[in-house]
């Protein structure tokens, strides 16, 4: 390296030598962690369920538990207009219209029960306790075994949605959050999904290629999330599949922008990759909470490339990626930012390539653009800046980069963003001087781009170093420089 021949070793240098003994390192799968309820699904069809009370919150209970096929006995010596409609409408709810006895409950499967007398509640928790009958009393989460948490329906796809019966407003906020994602068209494919399974077992398509077809199933789903699969459809999976051969059982590799920190800044399709993943290889500037949306089953390896930092070499992560994917793994690349942006991508999508494998790329939020939203302020502008440049301040040996062309940058109608641009800032600055741009010419440093300790450091091309080198900075860093960002 060019002026570093000789002499005694700089702390680079170390740290250099250091980087190249760093291996990926395979994350252990954390244990559950503390959970107030067990969410099940419990089948009930043609099994007997008893409910106690007549308002219209037992209606309720009877409507949901006949609407998973039970034969449902209700026992009420007063019933609501609602729970009479439910029973006319409903052949498998009938009513008692009398108050209950501890021997209907035997053998049934499970008690439901809207009751406001303590003395009669503990009654009837006593009498479902003897039998072995799990019971839900509405309203009292100390005396139940379960909880009848909020529910959308896309069945044969049902989400249930519980706070432990301590919020079930929340949980209906959140429930309503979670239709607006899945459209009520969406049961179509969960139909499909269930009558297409016996089809694909038969079909003569081993267990990769079972899994491939899903996996492109599910794609298509998402794609087309308002309309209804046919029988073409099928056809035509189970036909790509097939031509898909030997790709199927060996894998595929995806490339993922996690975006700048945020995860809500993850895009619906990398999320649709992630919880698909069999490995997910990821950098440290991927953020915990983005790789925790990946399924639990899923192995994670951390393949960390830092600047100035101890680094998985590249080389290494190329053929691990290749390596897994041969062995017919579902395998995600997950980036911070963009994958397509400063990540060597061009590297491992040919290394992916040249094995035979497939490759897709799903980009992401670039720190840039976030950086930019947390400005407030647009990188371009129609009068003053017509251009936005991207440019990385340091080599890969750590040095300033010597090979810019200085004339771009120095554009007085162009937006710059510097990425990894702290530790060169002074040098940067300095050149930019030297080359005209004038020294008013606002400049932001942004550390930590979209997440709650993001900080911004505002200047000027010309005052910007001295203010940065007031702060102590400990995570990502990227620098805007462009007259537009004034606002």
């Amino acid at each position: 390296m060019r002026g570093r021949e000789s002499g005694p070793k700089s702390r680079l240098d170390a740290i250099e030598e250091t980087a190249v003994t760093r291996k990926p390192d395979e994350i252990p799968v954390e244990l559950m962690q503390p959970l107030a309820t067990l969410p099940v699904f419990y089948a009930l069809e043609g099994r007997r369920v008893v409910v106690a009370g007549g308002s219209e919150g037992a209606a309720w209970k009877a409507d949901l538990a006949a609407a998973a096929g039970a034969q449902v006995r209700v026992y009420a010596a007063c019933a609501s207009a609602r729970l009479r409609e439910i029973v006319q409408s409903r052949a498998n709810v009938t009513l008692e219209e009398r108050a209950w006895r501890a021997s209907d409950l035997d053998g049934a499967a499970l008690a439901l029960a809207v009751i406001a007398d303590d003395a009669e509640a503990k009654a009837f928790r006593d009498a479902a306790k003897q039998r072995g009958v799990p019971l839900n009393l509405t309203d009292r989460p100390g005396s139940s075994d379960f909880f009848m948490g909020a529910i959308v329906n896309r069945s044969p796809l049902v989400i249930g949605v519980s706070t432990g019966g301590g919020a079930p407003v929340f949980a209906q906020a959140v429930r309503a959050r979670i239709e607006t994602l899945i459209p009520s068209s969406f049961a179509a494919w969960a139909r499909a999904a269930r009558s297409w399974r016996p089809r694909v077992l038969a079909s003569g398509l081993d267990f990769l290629s079972r899994r491939e077809f899903w996996r492109r199933f599910t794609r298509e789903a998402f794609a087309r999330i308002e309309t209804s699969p046919t029988e073409m459809d099928f056809d035509a999976l189970l036909d790509e599949t097939r031509r898909a051969g030997d790709a199927a059982t060996r894998g595929r590799v995806t490339l993922v922008g996690a975006g700048p920190g945020d995860p809500e800044l993850l895009t619906l399709k990398g999320l649709r990759a992630l919880v698909g993943a069999d490995v997910v290889l990821f950098d440290d500037l991927v953020p915990s909470a983005v790789l925790d949306l990946a399924r639990r089953e899923a192995t994670r390896i951390n393949v960390g490339k830092r600047g100035y930092a101890p680094s998985v070499r590249q080389e290494e992560i190329t053929a691990l990626l290749v390596s897994l994917g041969r062995e017919g793994k579902n395998v995600v690349r997950l980036k911070g930012g963009d994958p397509m942006i400063f990540g060597r991508a061009n590297e491992e999508i040919r290394a992916i390539r040249d094995a035979g494998l497939e490759v897709e790329v799903v980009p992401g939020v670039t720190a840039a653009l976030a950086g930019a939203a947390s400005l407030k302020a647009s990188l371009t502008n129609r009068d003053t800046a017509r251009r936005v440049q991207f440019v990385t301040a340091h080599t890969s040996d750590g040095k300033f980069p010597e090979d810019i062309d200085w004339r771009a940058l120095a554009d007085p109608g162009a937006t710059t963003a510097v990425y990894m641009g702290n530790r060169t800032l002074p040098a940067l600055s300095q050149r930019l001087l030297a080359e005209g741009v004038d020294p008013t010419t606002p400049a932001f440093l942004i550390e930590r781009a979209s997440t709650p300790d993001e900080r911004i450091i505002a200047g000027t091309i010309a005052d910007l170093p001295g203010r940065v080198a007031q702060e102590e900075l400990v995570g990502p860093c990227l620098v805007l420089i462009g007259a537009t960002l004034s606002g």
